[in-house]
């Protein structure tokens, strides 16, 4: 009776992860914040370039539109041009009374279900940067950007990118099942943490430059081994990565940080700040992951309370295992097609 059921509970499992598959393909990044540029002229008094750049897979029915001040006046034609894995917009405006001082918004953030990066550029090449969200869609620009600015800005862009990258939550919800709620699961954590710290830092400085397509397929790669390790038998004998599970978290974390770089990179970083700004994100980029956690182990808790007996003696490795494998092989061939490596999906 059980095995029945836990055939129908994998069938099921097999095909949610599937569908959500199809629905999500690349939106392990798909809700990546959109950017929005503002550089005054320094030769020409008065001009700002507008530069704002959306992801082309988004929301249904979501519509971002940069609020400039009432005092700035459209200069010129928009033209549009698709960069990467985005559409970017760019035209002119006359701003007599400057930036300083006045508010830049964005409308439609709570629908997109995402964020903006605002980033300024003074006639003077002051840089200010500063992350707009449906809490908080507007931005009065100061003179100068604060050390606590910084901090704020990059925090929330970690959080931001954790929580809407699927792929790198899968990973972590994986290395959850596997190691358990406990000491092993914090430096399990610990490990990944440190490993994407790492590369994180050596590719946002220079230091190490790899195409991003393969880098993502390599994510989707590590998300299906882990998946492999949790569909092992329970009486199988430990292998090393069951042994030393920090370990591979530390390894993958190296691929993962080369990850993350992609939306720092894109956000650019502080000329003046750039130690306090890597940190920022990586602090975010960890409180994303505690707050995912801390929900999975409060669900699951839940979840215990009111499954039925029978369901609940199944074991949620083997069920975890298909929908996390379902899901990580759909990325790999997804990611490998725009390699060049697989078919095209």
């Amino acid at each position: 009776m059980i095995s029945g059921a836990r055939r129908q509970l994998w069938s099921v499992a097999l095909a949610i992860a599937c569908t959500a598959g199809v629905a999500l393909q690349v939106q392990a990044h798909s809700l990546s914040p959109s950017l929005l540029e503002l550089q005054e002229d320094q030769a020409a008094s008065a001009t700002v370039h507008v530069r704002f750049k959306q992801p082309k897979i988004r929301v249904l029915g979501s519509n971002l539109l940069p609020v400039l001040p009432d005092s700035c006046y459209a200069d010129g034609d928009r033209s549009s041009a698709e960069e990467g894995t985005g559409i970017v917009l760019s035209w002119t405006v006359r701003c007599p009374a400057g930036l300083v001082g006045a508010r830049i918004a964005v409308q439609g953030i709570e629908q997109s279900k995402s964020s903006v990066l605002l980033r300024i550029s003074l006639a003077d090449g002051r840089p200010i940067r500063q992350i707009l969200t449906s809490a908080d869609p507007g931005f009065v620009v100061p003179e100068r950007e604060s050390a606590l600015g910084v901090f704020q800005s990059y925090v929330r862009l970690g959080v931001a990118h954790i929580l809407t990258g699927f792929d790198h939550l899968a990973f972590v919800f994986g290395l959850f099942v596997l190691v358990g709620w406990g000491r092993r699961l914090y430096w399990t954590v610990t490990a990944f943490t440190i490993g994407h710290s790492v590369t994180l830092a050596l590719a946002t400085l220079g230091v190490v430059s790899l195409p991003s397509a393969p880098i993502e397929a390599g994510i989707a790669l590590s998300i299906f081994v882990v998946a492999v390790e949790l569909g092992r038998p329970p009486d199988a004998p430990p292998n090393l990565m069951q042994r030393l599970p920090w370990l591979m978290a530390g390894a993958f974390g190296l691929l993962h940080g080369l990850g993350f770089a992609g939306a720092l990179t894109e956000a650019g970083l502080p000329q003046d700040s750039i130690p306090l700004a890597l940190f920022s994100f990586n602090v975010g980029v960890e409180l994303g992951q505690l707050a995912f956690l801390a929900s999975v182990a409060t669900l699951l808790a839940g979840l215990r309370a009111v499954v039925p007996r029978r369901l609940a003696s199944l074991r949620f490795e083997e069920v975890a295992a298909y929908g996390i494998g379902s899901l990580a092989a759909y990325w790999c061939l997804e990611r490998l097609s725009v390699v060049g490596f697989g078919p095209g999906l």
